[in-house]
């Protein structure tokens, strides 16, 4: 059913940490905090060469282990730090034995306010992030402007996730909860008109509906809703710009285990039901996580263990339907495992329907995005 291959390199550095990595939206870098003894440093993998490689970018001194780290497409390495309530961003980049450093400027913020960046940009030269304060959320482009850090919007609400709805880098889906409170909504904001909102994703006026997941190609959603039952937030898919309900099937949910999707197969132009879709698979009581495989056709996730070493969370899909799996042991410091995904299931008979939201409860607002369909605006 799967096909399992480990691509390693030659390096070997021992005591890796099982932390996720961050990987370019074309897949050719990745960056983490790495780790040797009691000391973290950034690291940047290079993935589309024969065979993934990793470069070490330590700077002058060891980073604390909640500095932030983001690749972008040239191979240099976004580096946050916070120091004093200032958040500083660096570029890094190897230079022969060293590390190269470029430094862009610092936000300011207060002990009350939480910033985070956010996922890779389409265009793999641009970092954005969030500073969530107690009733607005500031987007900042902290790499590719001109003049350093930039205030791009101040939303009102609190904002949290991040999902890019277009190869351009222009619409940015965000989960919003409204000041004053209320009920989270995913919404899109314009990036050049000014962070304007336009509502994106409200399956029900009274649920929790959050973004996770876009594929351009297909228009394939992935969202978490407490909307199919009230108070138990659950997996559903749906297609950007339809109008059918999202739909949330039995095959997405794990009883006592906690399903997040992390990749969708590109390339299935207009075909979202076609979609592999790789989910992280949490269960009770602290356990490894494992991986999940799943098509939106099928009535079944294909449930694996985890490679050794998994940087649980990451990986990204080939068009033909092979994931690869970012992954670190004792014995080597940088590798790829290769998943083919399970052939789709041969056609049956028609099953019971699966679970979906109120059928007075479509996705409105994602059949009136401003997205024009699913064509690329770049």
């Amino acid at each position: 059913m799967t096909a399992l291959a480990i691509e390693p390199t030659t390096q070997s550095r021992p005591e890796q940490p099982r932390g996720g990595c961050v990987i370019t939206t074309d897949a050719s870098y990745a960056a983490r905090l790495a780790r040797h003894g009691a000391s973290w440093y950034p690291e940047r993998w290079t993935l589309d060469g024969p065979e993934p490689y990793a470069v070490p970018l330590p700077g002058n001194q060891p980073e604390e282990p909640g500095t932030a780290v983001l690749p972008l497409t040239d191979g240099r390495v976004l580096i946050r730090r916070e120091s004093d309530g200032r958040h500083l961003f660096s570029l890094l980049y190897p230079t022969g034995p060293g590390t190269g450093e470029v430094p862009l400027g610092a936000v300011e913020c207060d002990d009350a306010t939480e910033l985070t960046l956010l996922p890779p940009a389409p265009d793999g030269r641009c970092a954005y992030a969030l500073a969530v304060r107690a009733e607005v959320t500031d987007l900042w482009l902290v790499a590719g402007g001109a003049f350093g850090p930039e205030h791009v919007a101040e939303i009102k609400g609190r904002c949290s996730g991040g999902v890019w709805l277009d190869r351009a880098g222009r619409m940015l889906a965000l989960d919003r909860r409204p000041a004053g409170g209320g009920p989270v909504k995913a919404v899109a904001v314009d990036l050049e008109r000014g962070g304007e909102l336009s509502p994106l994703l409200q399956i029900t006026e009274d649920s929790e509906d959050r973004l996770l997941l876009a594929d351009l190609d297909s228009g394939l959603i992935l969202v978490r809703s407490d909307a199919a039952k009230a108070g138990q937030p659950r997996l559903g898919w749906g297609v950007l710009g339809g109008t059918l309900p999202v739909r949330f099937p039995q095959a997405l949910r794990l009883p006592d285990c906690t399903v997040t999707p992390f990749a969708v197969q590109p390339g299935q132009t207009l075909m979202p039901e076609s979609c592999a879709v790789a989910l992280r698979v949490d269960g009770a009581g602290g356990s490894a996580p494992w991986l999940g495989i799943w098509r939106p056709a099928e009535g079944t996730m294909h449930q694996l263990a985890a490679p050794d070493g998994w940087l649980a969370g990451s990986g990204f899909w080939s068009r033909d339907g092979v994931l690869a799996l970012p992954c670190v042991t004792a014995e080597v410091s940088c590798a790829l495992a290769r998943v083919s995904a399970p052939e789709p299931e041969a056609p049956r008979a028609p099953a019971a329907p699966a679970v979906q939201a109120p059928a007075v409860a479509r996705p409105v607002p994602l059949a009136q995005a401003p997205l024009g369909g699913r064509k690329s605006s770049g």
